[in-house]
């Protein structure tokens, strides 16, 4: 174990090149590194921000499971949003209670409704005839309602989980329908919830959001609420030049917000967020090594021992990661495809991309692969998912390693009949 040295921007504090450097030259590439101090800094700022008494974070972990984060994150008192039967089993195996966890699962199975239900956690449910057939096989149970704001945003269409094109919430305007159902089957609605979409730029919009749930949110339509969840979706930079939000500013317009409609409703309410990529997107590295050079023409490639099943988000959402060359970043600029190794030609973490000029056996950084990289990660090509390290407080371990081509082979082997 090394000391990891840790370097300040924006206020932040980010890994040094030279230590990324030496956790690819100890522990080999392709690897993923977490910066776990910047994790509870993203974590904490938060309590910072919303100047709200009874403000509870629930980290939303399908955007990242690792459970080293997940431990981390527990032990600063931090909740769990879950989508799956097994990320709640696994959050409850990191050490979380029952009623830390709200369980948000998109077109449930009767069979995962029972599973998550005897695991004792608090549904959250969007769909209709969901809440039906919830409220006939556990009538009289305790539920958190998900709603549709009709407000759009995120920074691309696949993550834009609100208006009318979306699958996901109850229409506002099927209230009175849900007053029933809740009703018809004795629910005792506790909780009410949005989500508008992942990294949203414009807080205007997320405070539209917040309004127009305030607005069914009464005493008479439901007289039973704890808490409101104002979901997720707050953006990080991830070019460089992208300006940081002004979340202090928001946090108090939210505050404000939540204390009128407070006094109005009669008495103060939990407010609930579940940030996921604001917490760990930019605490995580991928490092990989390029393998080969190719000239193309016009076009220069820059091979790497990586590829899309280790982070797919640029071939899924043309999304962009800044990547750094850690071991020439002084060097002369050039134009290049940074391509991974999987057979497939839209396998690129960039394309057209200006970088210190590259050699075979540099060792790359693509940045901001804390959130949605590993998490959406797969094993096409049989490549194994690469390691992971977590630093925390100078010092660094791996808190998951990768399998080689036997253990891989063997374990989908031991699953056939």
């Amino acid at each position: 174990m090394f000391r990891a040295a840790l370097g300040y921007l924006s206020g932040a504090m980010h890994l040094s090149n030279e230590f990324l450097l030496q956790c690819a030259k100890r522990y080999g590439t392709p690897i993923y590194v977490y910066n776990g101090d910047l994790i509870l800094q993203r974590y904490r700022e938060l309590f910072e921000f919303i100047p709200w008494p009874k403000l509870r974070v629930l980290y939303a972990m399908k955007a990242n499971y690792n459970p080293a984060i997940l431990t981390l994150l527990g032990e600063q008192g931090a909740g769990i949003d879950a989508v799956s039967p097994a990320e709640i089993v696994l959050a409850l195996k990191c050490g979380y209670q029952e009623n830390q966890i709200l369980f948000t699962a998109n077109n449930l199975t009767a069979r995962e409704m029972h599973v998550a239900h005897a695991l004792g956690v608090l549904f959250n449910i969007d769909t209709l005839s969901t809440i039906d057939r919830f409220g006939r096989i556990f009538p009289g149970s305790d539920l958190c309602l998900r709603f549709n704001p009709n407000v759009v945003a995120g920074d691309n269409a696949k993550v834009q989980t609100a208006g009318e094109a979306s699958k996901f919430g109850i229409l506002l305007s099927e209230l009175s329908t849900v007053k029933n159902l809740v009703k018809t089957h004795d629910l005792r609605i506790v909780g009410l919830h949005i989500h508008t979409g992942s990294g949203i730029k414009n807080p205007r919009k997320s405070l539209k959001a917040m309004q127009n749930l305030l607005e069914i949110a009464t005493p008479e339509n439901f007289p039973d609420l704890q808490f409101i969840d104002f979901g997720g979706g707050l953006a990080v930079p991830y070019h460089p030049e992208e300006e940081r939000i002004d979340y202090a500013s928001f946090g108090k317009n939210i505050a404000a917000l939540f204390g009128t409609f407070c006094e109005n409703y009669g008495r103060e309410l939990g407010l609930y967020l579940e940030p996921g990529k604001y917490i760990v997107a930019e605490s995580g590295y991928l490092l990989m090594e390029v393998t080969s050079l190719k000239n193309n023409q016009e076009r220069r490639f820059a091979n790497t021992d990586s590829g899309f099943p280790h982070l797919i988000r640029p071939v899924l959402y043309d999304a962009y990661h800044h990547i750094v060359n850690l071991s020439n970043p002084h060097g002369s600029l050039r134009t290049y495809d940074i391509c991974g190794n999987i057979c497939e030609s839209g396998d690129c973490f960039a394309s057209g991309r200006s970088m210190p000029k590259i050699r075979e056996e540099d060792i790359l950084a693509v940045q901001n692969a804390g959130a949605y990289c590993y998490s959406m990660g797969g094993l096409y090509n049989l490549r194994a998912m690469p390691a992971e390290i977590l630093t925390l407080n100078g010092k660094e371990r791996m808190v998951r390693r990768s399998s080689s081509e036997e253990e891989l082979v063997e374990s989908i082997l031991a699953e056939c009949l």
